[in-house]
């Protein structure tokens, strides 16, 4: 083994070289200087038609081409390769007995690293083999390495999605424990959200988002008190007001978020129970001035209560229940919300078999 040899790495030893030229005798030279240096995974194409498959079968490394064959030159065949758009495309050596200034330039042009002239000088051969190897092999490793970091970011955003997701999940059901309420209305609630934001337009990053911010659209009831939120009969007037701040409380319990999920969250807790006509609260807005999310909570929730049993009440039928959006549209609910609702209204109902209270 030569010094040049004794200093290919194992790596440079397996890299897959492909040999492409019309000639088999040119072919013969080149196999036996580069397996005497140590070379082994070497894939010789004298048919330049052959050359994308041969390519497509396992990842290359370097690839020196003869520009003059039959019917398809280098120059073509570099055309082909390229258009397979390889992010690890490996550089191009061109194999020529020309050596005019023009041609080698056409060649780089073409997309070739670097040329090498015929008859092989064996020590240039090695020489430019090794070099361009050098470069692909650490391109292939920085690649391979890019992908694990990618790889290792997307687990750990995943991991912090789905923690997100459970802490938004629990402070949920930190409402539902004060309440009269149920887990499954929360569900019915917050997919019927989702369904109605779809319907109207949104895309299914935002409908994703608002599944998720509109479970806590009561958080605020865990700062009010007992005697007011578990009453079994009517709130006075005093008792109302304080009802009411409930959604101040859930605001201000997810304000500062820096996250879109939890402002849309703030957004949701603070102005569901607007109102259309500006009869709602807590800041009486009007029309469109309601945030879209607020405006669609508003409808999911109300149809909710309507149609689910509770220990002060009876569920409604379904038929009264969108009589009663219907009848409330433009004075309760955004009109063409309601009308978006009563368009999906057979899939609101399945998720609310799907999503039944247990008996």
């Amino acid at each position: 083994m030569s010094t040049t040899g004794s200093l290919t790495s194992s790596l440079h030893q397996q890299a897959r070289i492909l040999l492409i030229d019309d000639e088999p005798a040119n072919l013969k030279l080149l196999e036996r200087i580069l397996r005497h240096e140590g070379y082994t995974n070497l894939v010789s194409v004298q048919d330049p038609r052959l050359v994308v498959l041969t390519y497509k079968q396992e990842p290359t490394d370097l690839i020196l081409l003869d520009i003059n064959m039959p019917y398809l030159n280098g120059y073509e065949v570099m055309e082909q390769l390229f258009d397979l758009h390889d992010p690890l495309m490996p550089p191009i050596v061109v194999l020529t007995a020309q050596s005019g200034r023009d041609f080698l330039m056409k060649a780089l042009q073409a997309g070739a690293r670097d040329f090498i002239g015929k008859p092989f000088d064996r020590f240039e051969l090695l020489a430019r083999v090794r070099n361009m190897l050098d470069a692909q092999l650490s391109l292939r490793m920085t690649h391979h390495q890019k992908e694990v970091l990618e790889e290792l970011v997307r687990q750990r955003t995943h991991e912090v999605v789905t923690s997100r997701l459970e802490v938004v999940r629990r402070l949920g059901r930190a409402a539902e424990y004060r309440d009269n309420e149920t887990g499954q209305h929360v569900l019915r609630m917050s997919h019927s959200c989702a369904l109605l934001a779809g319907q109207i337009g949104f895309s299914r990053e935002q409908c994703e988002i608002i599944l998720h911010a509109s479970p806590m659209h009561d958080i605020g009831k865990i700062g009010i008190s007992d005697t007011i939120l578990l009453k079994p009969g009517r709130l006075t007037p005093e008792e109302r007001t304080i009802m009411e701040t409930h959604v101040l409380i859930g605001a201000d319990i997810l304000d500062g978020a820096e996250t879109e999920l939890l402002e849309v969250a703030r957004t949701i807790a603070l102005t569901h129970h607007e109102k259309w006509d500006g009869s709602g609260y807590p800041n009486k807005l009007q029309g469109e001035a309601i945030p879209l999310e607020g405006r669609i909570c508003a409808i999911a929730d109300v149809f909710d209560a309507l149609t689910s049993e509770r220990p002060y009440k009876k569920a409604w039928p379904v038929e009264e229940a969108v009589a009663n959006l219907q009848e409330n549209a433009g004075s309760h609910f955004d009109p063409a919300l309601v009308e978006a609702f009563m368009a999906i209204l057979p899939k609101i109902l399945d998720i609310n078999e799907r999503f039944k209270d247990s008996i």
